[in-house]
């Protein structure tokens, strides 16, 4: 496997041209070397550089800066990549998914939540449930 893998799907308002993901080892559903189980199928457009990854391990490895986070106020932005269907999701909305993609019902990671905060501000958008605090 190689260090990126091209998306087959356009990104929105990207005049036809698909997606990168960027990260290690990525198979085509966007699972990396940190994260590989059947779940691990998100890849996160990071603030700092516009560009998707597949973790904030993947960007530490591969990128030449820090992360950066996205604001609560920028929630409404297309941020989240569906590995399975290519559909792209707002924060907000990823957050409000329940787990799952809500373009092709495929499962995401719930232990994802436990570091929500390396990507996303601090908003209170979504309900903390007792295990995240």
């Amino acid at each position: 496997m190689g260090a990126t893998a091209r998306s087959p799907a356009p990104v929105a308002g990207g005049a036809g041209e698909p997606p990168i993901v960027h990260g290690v080892d990525l198979d085509p559903q966007t699972r990396c070397r940190h994260w590989h189980s059947p779940v691990d199928v998100v890849a996160i457009r990071m603030k700092c550089c516009d560009a998707y990854y597949a973790c904030a391990d993947c960007h530490a490895a591969l990128a030449d800066h820090p992360i950066a986070v996205w604001p609560a106020d920028e929630w409404h932005r297309p941020a989240i990549l569906c590995g399975v269907c290519r559909h792209e999701l707002s924060i907000a909305a990823y957050m409000a998914a329940a787990d799952c993609c809500p373009a092709c019902g495929a499962r995401f990671n719930p232990g994802c939540r436990s570091h929500r905060h390396l990507y996303f501000g601090s908003g209170l958008e979504y309900v903390v449930s007792p295990t995240e605090r």
